[in-house]
């Protein structure tokens, strides 16, 4: 596909690899409308599985609030940011952490050996899930060993962290429901299975380097959940994916607008319909600056039990892989990819 400008059902605004959609026709317009948008969505879905979404309706304020206070935070002395290091029992990494290699998630994935090192970033990790705060709500949706109450630092990052991952958490459920009808299911189809979800929201800072063009920063991965939806620096390019003639594409930076992308766990419920694609971070060329980053991980209940959608199989294509229950199928990823304790 072309780079060129285009509109289709005034809904794609760039095609390519990563196309641009816009979705405020379908948060205010008809059936149609909506369902124009959650076609060009699915397709986007089938091919790459990445796009850029604009028209979501996530307050300017909210955004530019968790991107100042995301900058001071790592900005702090690195003593402070040390005594809110993830402990480690908890299967959730949560807190700050400087040290991972998601690449070490990708099941049978050949990793070379610059992918061995530990991923160039730190990060910070909310994850509500277990919180002694948040409470039970329910029998098998939640698991003893993440009870384990979250570090904040003492500034006004938690309020802008949490009203940030509130939105994330409205604009999942809303594309949940143009995914449902994308795969010409009810629209309200995955709402049962994600009113409780567990996801989490990542800060990610990656300190200038003066590396050569290419040198990775994260090292290549496919995302483990649902979906991801992730707002960008917007100051310079890195983040890349892996196209279909296995080479290396630089998403676009688009002002305001979010990058989506298919998670490993989508990509089984929907029997490889959907593809979770290979991207990764490297850096631009020496001197490259500083680099922030901010995915929302989005991931169904606990207890969700992730099997193929029925409009996802047919007498022909049956369902390919195993019934997974969404809890621990993350908190396995999590130990893997932080070389956390077992259980």
């Amino acid at each position: 596909m072309t780079q060129s400008e285009v509109i289709v059902d005034q809904v794609v605004l760039r095609d390519g690899f990563v196309p641009l959609i816009d979705i405020s026709s379908a948060r205010n317009g008809d059936q149609r409308q909506r369902q124009a948008v959650a076609d060009a969505i699915g397709r986007c879905c089938e091919t790459s599985g990445f796009l850029l979404l604009v028209g979501h309706g996530v307050p300017d304020d909210v955004i530019a609030d968790v991107k100042r206070e995301l900058r001071e935070f790592f900005y702090l002395p690195q003593a402070v940011k040390d005594q809110l290091r993830a402990d480690p029992t908890d299967p959730l990494a949560r807190g700050y952490s400087s040290a991972g290699n998601l690449a070490a998630t990708n099941d049978g994935a050949d990793i070379e050996a610059e992918h061995q090192t530990p991923d160039q970033v730190e990060k910070f990790v909310h994850f509500p899930l277990g919180n002694p705060e948040e409470g039970m709500h329910g029998p098998g949706w939640t698991d003893e060993r993440v009870f384990i109450e979250e570090r904040w630092p003492d500034t006004g990052f938690r309020a802008a962290y949490e009203r940030y991952y509130a939105e994330m958490s409205t604009l999942a459920t809303e594309l949940s429901r143009l995914f449902a009808l994308a795969l010409g299911l009810r629209e309200d189809w995955f709402d049962g299975l994600i009113d409780r979800h567990n996801s989490n929201l990542m800060a990610n800072y990656y300190p200038a380097d003066d590396q050569p063009a290419g040198h990775i920063r994260l090292s290549q991965h496919s995302d483990w959940g649902n979906l991801t939806i992730l707002l960008q620096d917007e100051s310079q390019r890195g983040l890349q994916v892996l196209d279909d003639d296995g080479e290396w594409l630089d998403v676009p930076l688009v002002s305001g607008a979010f990058v989506i992308n298919i998670g490993d766990l989508l990509a089984r419920w929907t029997n490889d319909r959907w593809v979770s694609t290979v991207h990764r971070v490297v850096s631009t060329g020496a001197p490259t600056a500083e680099r922030f980053s901010l995915p929302f991980f989005h991931q169904p209940n606990f207890d969700a039990v992730i099997e193929c959608i029925p409009t996802c199989a047919t007498p022909d294509n049956p369902p390919r892989y195993e019934p997974v229950v969404s809890g621990p199928y993350l908190l396995n990823k999590f130990k893997i990819a932080y070389d956390l304790k077992p259980e």
